[in-house]
């Protein structure tokens, strides 16, 4: 490990003095690029700086513990040696998670998908609170959403909806959603006030550029249909819906939110695109079974991960073992404390291994 960071300290002081190069800045593009490369290691060569510093704070407290007579002295050698090596064993702690091998998807905008489960008209409702609850989370953390295709039941539920969340970082705290999530609770429509399991399933998918997926226009076949459930006068009245066949895949993409053809399109194929990718790192996380292993819950869309139970007040994520009273804030957006302790958990697991 401490060879790899060498040669990354190595390569941080070459890159510092090359971003400041004239030439370098000259050349916008390049400079951008080294650039980023340069802040994605300055954590890293920051905590191993660190990690050095408190290597030399534990041999002077050594040193003076060793030559001292003065009891006082020593005293103090003493504390300064065991705050330091407490130090040095969380900085150890610190440079192995930031070695661990980055996803590339983490930066990426997110596409989610939620479709309703068992439950009927309960479980499109609780598609509806799930949406809600991504959209809460989403504005709290200043990202924007946009709509991308939505299927409604008519009585303010959905049995489908598929939304776009840009945001810096969104796929690192958004990935682990995806599964099954259970909702517990009494329908308004039940008289006798029976409890009712219904479910719904999560899938976050990174964005995907046109570079990462490349699709052959001869393997898509293209329907255009009018519109159908609320909407303006145009988006009714007009052709103006799509519906994308990948032929391949078997996929199926519709699209018919926005009044113009063109824009429905492009929201399809951003959404085929990402279908696309999705199955094609399935196939790799299939081939490699021991990685998939140490992965926590990110994968497995028939994996049961959460229940929010509305009698009680409470959700349990299965995968952690966590349980938060709290539901309603929950429901409200507040995420983070679920999403820190999964991080948590995989990173434990990825330093395991």
């Amino acid at each position: 490990m401490f060879d790899k960071l060498n040669e990354l300290e190595e390569k941080f002081d070459t890159l510092s003095e090359t971003v400041n190069d004239p030439a370098t800045i000259a050349d916008q593009n390049l400079w951008r690029k080294l650039m980023k490369e340069h802040s994605d290691l300055a954590p890293i060569i920051e905590s191993y700086r660190a990690y050095k510093n408190t290597g030399k704070d534990i041999a002077e407290a050594k040193e003076l513990l060793e030559s001292s007579e003065d009891e006082e002295m020593r005293q103090l050698a003493k504390e300064e040696l065991k705050e330091s090596r407490e130090r040095l064993e969380n900085t150890i702690t610190t440079l192995k998670l930031l070695l661990l091998p980055k996803d590339p998807n983490d930066e990426k905008n997110v596409i989610v998908e939620i479709r309703s489960g068992a439950g009927g008209d309960e479980a499109a409702l609780f598609v509806s609170n799930l949406s809600r609850m991504y959209n809460y989370y989403a504005d709290g953390r200043r990202w924007k959403s946009e709509i991308l295709s939505l299927n409604e039941n008519g009585i303010g539920g959905y049995k489908e909806i598929i939304f776009m969340i840009h945001g810096k970082s969104a796929y690192s705290r958004l990935k682990y959603e995806s599964g099954v999530h259970r909702v517990q609770r009494v329908p308004e429509t039940e008289s006798s006030g029976r409890i009712h399991t219904s479910t719904a399933t999560v899938a976050v998918l990174p964005e995907v550029e046109d570079v990462d997926v490349q699709i052959n226009q001869n393997d898509i076949r293209i329907d255009v249909f009018r519109s159908s459930g609320n909407g303006g006068q145009s988006v009714n009245t007009t052709d103006s819906a799509v519906r994308l066949t990948h032929m391949p895949s078997g996929i199926v993409i519709s699209c018919q939110d926005e009044k113009s053809q063109l824009k429905n399109k492009d929201k399809a194929m951003k959404i085929l695109r990402a279908k696309l990718y999705d199955l094609e790192q399935a196939k790799q996380q299939a081939a490699q079974s021991a990685e998939r292993k140490i992965q926590v819950g990110t994968g497995d869309r028939s994996e049961k991960i959460r229940t929010y139970n509305y009698p009680q007040g409470r959700v349990t994520d299965h995968r952690v073992g966590l349980t938060l009273h709290r539901l309603e804030s929950v429901l409200d957006g507040d995420l983070d404390e679920i999403m820190d302790t999964l991080i948590t958990a995989d990173q434990a697991k990825k330093l395991g291994e």
